[in-house]
């Protein structure tokens, strides 16, 4: 069964009130992290699967980040087929810091790509 290309969008075109979900690490997610985002590792993602689907039950889009657009693509892929409407950051992170994209941590410390 093919589901057609992964939706996906630059890192320069996701909305500023855009819902971002993160599946990176946390140690990636302690490095620098979109301000708002909902922080869910891909290795925890099936068993917190909750959190998203009650963050996004007024139907929003999901714009579904990591570090370079591998995991998020995975992650994108599960959504879609959950019939929620998902995109995949083309670049991840690192092409949200190239677009110049704030970026923001909790410590307060730089914000970087890890």
């Amino acid at each position: 069964m093919n589901f057609g290309p992964l939706p996906s969008v630059d890192a320069a075109a996701v909305p500023s009130e855009g819902f971002v979900l993160d599946v990176r690490e946390d140690d990636e997610w302690a490095a620098g992290h979109v301000e708002g985002a909902l922080h869910i590792p891909m290795s925890d993602f099936v068993s917190r699967f909750g959190e998203l689907t009650e963050a996004v039950e007024d139907g929003r889009r999901v714009h579904v980040m990591c570090r370079v657009g591998g995991r998020s693509a995975q992650v994108t892929q599960y959504l879609v087929r959950q019939e929620i409407d998902a995109v995949n950051i083309d670049g991840g992170m690192q092409a949200w810091e190239s677009a110049g994209r704030p970026m923001v941590t909790d410590s307060g410390n730089p914000a970087f790509v890890l």
